[in-house]
């Protein structure tokens, strides 16, 4: 199973860098998309709706911010948008598709602007929420994978300026703690860094150029149960779709053919 994350910051912009062109040849069975910045009804244009998949929406309130999506090539059972926080779900911020024993979700964090105080207090009670929600349902008979940009780099592994970047939301010592909690106490992981541990790898530029001020915040994090079943990783560089680049993750694991 390959699934591609990709948090496009305008899934219009993306589409014409070529988005849609070079996802549609990479063979993935799930695409999580992040951040897409239009409302479902406003995509006219057939490129957003290949037809290899099949697409599900979940747009923010007001139509033109936020927004997540999940294309599957085989039809999910069910379609669940939003975690059920009163204050969060009509931002637009997660969809996830349910199979037979594994659900796969595609994850916005909600964004803080430099310096704003409030919107990092909104950020950490989203995450508190989260950690409670990816603590219930580890118990599960099912396995999780959960893609997409949440906003934080783990380890200052994950910053090329550690030192310009200190106090920066993504980088903050209690959001680098929140991470290691749910991966050392609810046993999930970086499914990245089960297969590459290389010091270079961001997935985030802020300025838009490459090779400066990288961050790696994209993360696919997967279940314990999925650990072992983590073939291979990569950051895909070679075109620039937008200040986020998209994450391949290649699985053991064969998603059940549609019964439909």
């Amino acid at each position: 199973m390959r699934i591609i994350s990709f948090c496009a910051d305008s899934i219009t912009d993306a589409a014409e860098k070529g988005f849609f062109d070079w996802v549609v040849k990479q063979d993935a069975d799930i695409i999580c998309l992040q951040n897409l910045g239009i409302a479902e009804y406003k995509l006219r244009d057939d490129v957003f709706f290949p037809r290899e998949y099949n697409p599900y929406f979940f747009d923010a309130a007001d139509g033109k911010s936020n927004g997540v999506a999940i294309y599957c090539r085989q039809l999910p059972k069910a379609i669940m948008t939003g975690l059920g926080f009163l204050d969060f779900d009509m931002e637009g911020l997660y969809i996830q598709a349910d199979f037979d024993n594994i659900s796969i979700g595609s994850l916005l964090s909600p964004s803080v602007p430099d310096g704003d105080a409030e919107a990092q207090i909104r950020k950490s009670q989203f995450f508190e929420q989260y950690y409670n929600h990816l603590h219930k349902v580890r118990n599960k008979r099912r396995d999780f994978i959960i893609c997409g940009n949440w906003g934080i780099a783990h380890k200052s592994i994950d910053i090329q300026d550690v030192k310009g970047n200190h106090g920066v939301s993504g980088s903050l010592t209690e959001e680098q703690q929140w991470m290691e909690r749910l991966f050392h106490d609810e046993h999930y992981a970086d499914a990245f860094r089960l297969v590459n541990s290389d010091a270079d790898e961001f997935s985030y530029w802020p300025d838009g150029e490459p090779g400066k001020n990288g961050w790696r915040v994209d993360y696919q994090v997967v279940s314990e149960r999925l650990q072992s079943r983590v073939e291979h990783g990569a950051i895909y560089k070679v075109q620039q779709f937008g200040k986020h680049a998209p994450l391949i993750m290649d699985y053991d694991y064969e998603l059940p053919e549609s019964a439909f």
